[in-house]
Order: structure tokens, then C-alpha cells, then sequence
């Protein structure tokens, strides 16, 4: 297996079998995102992109009180102060969501604790957000002056709709995991104690089912997301035709006549 090494020790990457595991690990400030943590993400899934073990990206925060609590603002004056310094920041950010967002491995927000700001950026980058009944979610860029990058706004319009987006962006209020999960912001909820099983649930269940598949529908589904105009059709009728010229789609078919479990190899 393919060693994964972060380039701070605010950030940990480490492999279960098929899934690369990535922690934000700042719990003295509550995981939230220094600039080295940012500058970590991109080497990480660029490393994943070329690993066929991988399978499944899962995101975590270190500690039980926080997923990630927003930008480290105490790096504000120093990063953000100038105009120079706000492009590098922003700039930081941005490779690292759209990293998350683009990788075309399955990746998969494990949401505990606080999840504001800069945190919510991350889990809605994400293509599935699990979240502990006790996480806490909030935009508060209203609140703190801040300018909000498109991708983020797009991502969010697209998971809950205009209407809500603009109620959680406009008054930056906390929103607990109950109200997330019915705006569509997360995909399940469960008792904190429970979600290491949940989790459980989905690394082993996307590490079984066929790579080539799910890729696949990542892919479509940013086509079927974009402008009609934009659409590239060709590409997605290609993606099929690679699924169904598969060594995969071979094995899934005897293992339906033998009725016994698929073993998938994504080729």
C-alpha cells in the first residue's frame, strides 16, 4: 500500500484497506484551517488521484468537540491585512475545495461537533456529509466582513437551494444537525455513538461496489450540473461505454448468475 505522508502535523493522512483517511487535526483551536492545513490537502488527493487501492477519501476532524470551526483567525492579520496576502489565502482555499470537489474519487465528510464557515466549505465539497447529532453548522461570513468565493456559493445553492442558502449566508445563524439534514446540507444523521458504525457503513460499502461506476456518475453528475449549453455529451456517453466494456461489468454479471458476492478490481 502506498504511503501517505502530510505535509504539516496539523493535518493526518493515513489508509484502511481501500480509503484514505484525512484528519484536521487542530484541536486546540478546534480544527480550524491554517494556511499550512490548506497547502496539505492538494498533495494528498493529487497522491490518491494516481493510487488505484484508493477508493474512498474520508475528511474527519481530531477530537470529539469539532469537524472544523472555521479559518484560524489569528492568522487574519497576517494573511488577510493586505491585498496581496488575501489573494494567497484565497487562492490556498480554493485549490484545496476545488481539490475535494473534483477528485474524481468518491470523498465523504465525517461531521462531529462544529462545522462553520471554512468547515462547511470542506463537507460541501464533499460528494456525501455524515454528521453526528451534535454537530453545529453556520456561515458567519456576514458577520465578520468577509468576501465569499463562488465555487462555495454554487456548491451550496446546489445542495439546498436559493432560498436557504441565502437565509443560512445572509444571517449567519447556527443551525443544529436536524434542521442540516432536512435543507439537504447533510445526507445522514445519527447519535454520535453511532457514527463510527455509520461511517463503517460506507467505507466498506464503496470500497466494494464498482470503481469504474461511480466515477462514472461523479462525472456525469458535474456534466448533468453545469449549463445545458456546457454539457459534454460526448463524454458522458463514453464514460457508460468504458463501464460496460469493463472487466468489472463482466465479474458483476457472473457474480449475479451465481449469485454471490462481486469482486470488482476497477478495470
Amino acid at each position: 500500500m502506498t504511503q501517505y505522508h502530510s505535509s504539516t502535523d496539523r493535518v493526518q493522512a493515513w489508509t484502511e484497506a481501500s480509503v484514505l483517511h484525512i484528519r484536521f487535526n487542530n484541536p486546540e483551536r478546534h480544527n480550524a484551517l491554517s494556511v499550512d492545513m490548506w497547502q496539505a490537502i492538494p498533495p494528498l488527493l493529487k497522491q490518491a488521484e494516481s493510487d488505484d487501492a484508493i477508493r474512498l477519501v474520508v475528511f474527519s476532524g481530531a477530537g470529539e468537540k469539532a469537524f472544523v470551526s472555521g479559518a484560524d483567525i489569528s492568522q487574519f492579520e497576517d494573511m488577510r491585512a493586505a491585498r496581496e496576502a488575501v489573494t494567497q489565502y484565497e487562492k490556498l482555499a480554493e485549490e484545496a475545495l476545488m481539490g475535494i470537489y473534483r477528485c474524481s474519487k468518491p470523498t465523504l465528510a465525517c461531521i462531529q461537533g462544529w462545522c462553520i464557515g471554512g468547515g462547511v466549505n470542506v463537507a460541501i465539497s464533499c460528494d456525501i456529509r455524515l454528521a453526528a447529532d451534535n454537530s453545529v453548522f453556520a456561515i458567519p461570513a456576514a458577520k465578520l466582513g468577509l468576501g465569499y468565493r463562488y465555487s462555495a456559493l454554487k456548491n451550496l445553492v446546489h445542495l439546498v437551494g436559493v432560498g436557504a442558502a441565502k437565509d443560512l449566508f445572509f444571517t449567519g445563524r447556527r443551525i443544529d444537525a436536524a434542521e442540516a439534514k432536512a435543507l439537504g446540507l447533510v445526507t445522514r444523521v445519527c447519535p454520535v455513538d453511532a457514527l463510527p458504525g455509520l461511517l463503517a457503513e460506507y467505507t466498506s460499502t464503496l470500497q466494494s461496489n464498482a470503481p469504474l461506476t461511480i466515477r462514472a456518475g461523479k462525472r456525469i453528475i458535474e456534466e448533468i450540473l453545469k449549463d445545458p449549453a456546457d454539457i459534454d455529451r460526448a463524454l458522458c456517453q463514453q464514460l457508460i461505454r468504458d463501464c460496460f466494456e469493463s472487466d468489472d461489468y463482466a465479474e458483476g454479471r457472473r457474480a449475479f448468475m451465481d449469485k454471490r458476492k462481486p469482486t470488482f478490481s476497477g478495470r
